[in-house]
């Protein structure tokens, strides 16, 4: 038999009974060619360096795309944008980091001012914990920011996760 021959040389690695009996059937039919023959519908791949260039310059454009609306622009599959994205991108899904403030340069450099002063107050012995005011505000708004989904991007393994800005009252519409 040949599945037995087969066997003998590939061990469990040989194709299965029924495979074989197929393939007799086909040769026994008239079949000449080895190579599988072209089936009709969606291509078994569609990750293409094309494909993978597609996607790589829609999520350069917008890296807080879902795979959905990837998906809906290269008429792609689900698993084939999923797979382009995680495979050969090497990207993942991270919601933003939120931040309360975003400081400009000159109120970093006044903090920074402040803390040296502190500490050769220390150093000198004159530093009090009495002589320190902290303090902070918090608003709460009627107006969402979004959820945080909604602000989820796509980054490169290993790269540190994008960052929101909570809304000042200055924003407020």
């Amino acid at each position: 038999m040949i599945h037995d021959e087969l066997y003998s040389v590939y061990g469990d690695q040989a194709p299965s009974l029924t495979t074989v009996k197929r393939w007799s059937k086909l040769f026994r039919e008239g079949r000449e060619e080895i190579e599988d023959e072209s089936r009709p519908g969606r291509p078994i791949t569609e990750t293409t360096s094309e494909n993978i260039e597609e996607i790589r310059l829609l999520i350069n454009d917008d890296p807080y795309l879902t795979i959905e609306e990837l998906q809906e622009q290269t008429d792609l599959s689900y698993g084939t944008v999923h797979r382009i994205i995680t495979d050969h991108l090497n990207l993942r899904k991270v919601t933003a980091r939120y931040i309360p403030k975003d400081l400009t340069d000159f109120q970093r450099a006044e903090r920074v001012r402040i803390c040296k002063e502190n500490l050769a107050k220390f150093q000198q012995g004159t530093w009090r914990l009495c002589d320190i005011i902290t303090g902070d505000e918090s608003w709460f708004y009627h107006k969402q920011i979004g959820r945080k989904s909604s602000n989820a991007a796509w980054v490169r393994r290993g790269d540190p996760p994008p960052t929101v800005v909570r809304q000042n009252t200055d924003q407020i519409a």
